[in-house]
């Protein structure tokens, strides 16, 4: 029997036999299957809609989904499932995930634990590996965006810092508690400005990356300036240079494939005592 267009009394079956619902006054259970005879799912009908309890599952017979429903869309809490392994748990609204939840890796270990929105990781969360924390902070749209922290499997912090679509654009790296590096990131590399620390704290080098390489910057060793200069992929032995000792000048001048080329000056003492070019390392010139 149908009320409003609805099922509301009675039994129902399929073409092929089988029992799809039972319902009185709108209330009961109802039942579909697949075409190779697996049960699709089975639900709770309630007052003429699938509302309550229900179970989801694959063609194979295993279970998908087993949760809350309101108005045929998942709502409330409720379970994903894969090849019988559990792989979320949580809250949905509209068919879905939104609120808080809970995912694993097949092996039945926590993956993630936060919050979601339009079945997205939106808001605070944390990530898990072999049930150790590996970050924490905030996403949007699924990605990691805004504040972050990535840990090293051992629990001590690596990176802190800001994202953009999962990647880092601003923040520090450490080593074992301390601070090794603190500046700017593109696609997950060095870019822009940036500093360098020894594992005392003293500065090592400031300046600029690009694609995870030094360009230009500054070199320290024990708090005094030792080179200030040009990098070619990384190598300060390329472009144009200055060298300190003790705070003072040293060489300025030009580098190639890791020897003086080109134009220079040396000093002693902050006296020039050279100055003309060279070619591989040696003097080919003396103006002195």
């Amino acid at each position: 029997m149908y009320l409003y267009g609805r099922k509301w009394d009675g039994r129902g079956y399929d073409d092929k036999g089988r029992e799809i619902y039972i319902l009185k006054n709108g209330c009961g259970k109802i039942k579909e299957f697949y075409i190779n005879g697996w049960i699709k799912f089975e639900r709770d009908y309630i007052y003429g809609g699938i509302n309550g309890s229900g179970k989801d599952y694959y063609e194979d017979g295993k279970i998908k989904y087993e949760g809350e429903y309101l108005y045929g869309k998942r709502n409330g809490k409720g379970k994903e499932y894969f090849d019988d392994k559990l792989i979320f748990e949580g809250e949905y609204l509209n068919g879905e995930k939104n609120g808080k939840g809970k995912e694993f890796y097949e092996n039945g270990k926590i993956k993630y634990e936060g919050e979601y929105l339009y079945g997205k990781r939106n808001g605070k969360g944390k990530e898990y590996f072999d049930d150790k924390l590996i970050f924490e902070g905030e996403y949007l749209n699924g990605e990691r965006n805004g504040k972050g922290k990535i840990y090293y499997i051992n629990g001590i912090l690596e990176f802190e810092g800001e994202y953009s679509d999962g990647n880092k654009i601003k923040g520090k790296e450490y080593f074992n508690n301390t601070l090794i590096f603190e500046g700017e990131y593109l696609n997950e590399k060095r870019n822009g400005k940036g500093k360098e620390y020894f594992r005392n704290g003293n500065l090592r080098f400031e300046g600029e990356y690009l694609d995870g390489n030094k360009i230009k910057g500054k070199e320290y060793f024990d708090d005094k300036l030792i080179f200030e200069g040009e990098y070619l992929n990384g190598d300060k032995w390329n472009g144009k240079r200055k060298e300190y000792y003790n705070g003072k000048l040293r060489f300025e001048g030009e580098y190639s494939n890791g020897k003086r080329n080109g134009k220079g000056k040396e000093y002693n003492d902050g006296k020039l005592i050279f100055e003309g070019e060279y070619l591989d390392g040696e003097r080919v010139n003396d103006k002195k």
